[in-house]
């Protein structure tokens, strides 16, 4: 059986999804644009002022649904440029801590919204 999860605190999926998933034990969160659900906007500046905003729109809704990022087991980045992948690692080590969980990290050609970095998450309790 399957959970669906929604935080008022992160952005509404705007499309044919779900912000999260929970199946048994396990949660996966979609992946997660730079959106600031007070405004509707991407947060201001650059990658990464947009990968602080999408860790709290992820820890919004791992929070909703009773998880913390302790709890996460595997992320996926999504960057439109390796050349921001220094500046995403540096603010991604501020919300996880040992044991980290396995990442994936990769360019796309775009990201919706012509966002610079999207990540989703699984997490585990």
């Amino acid at each position: 059986m399957k959970k669906v999860v929604a935080s008022p605190l992160a952005p509404a999926a705007v499309g044919p999804y779900s912000q999260a998933v929970v199946a048994g034990n396990t949660i996966y969160v979609s992946g997660q644009l730079p959106i600031d659900a007070a405004t509707g906007e991407f947060a201001p500046g650059g990658v990464r002022e947009q990968v602080h905003q999408i860790f709290k729109n992820i820890g919004y809704i791992l929070k909703e649904a009773g998880y913390d990022f302790d709890n996460v087991v595997k992320t996926t980045v999504y960057l439109t440029d390796m050349k921001d992948f220094a500046v995403m690692n540096e603010v991604y080590a501020e919300y996880y801590s040992k044991p980290y969980p396995a990442r994936v990290a990769f360019a796309v050609v775009g990201l919706p919204k012509a966002a610079l970095v999207e990540v989703d998450v699984i997490a585990v309790k």
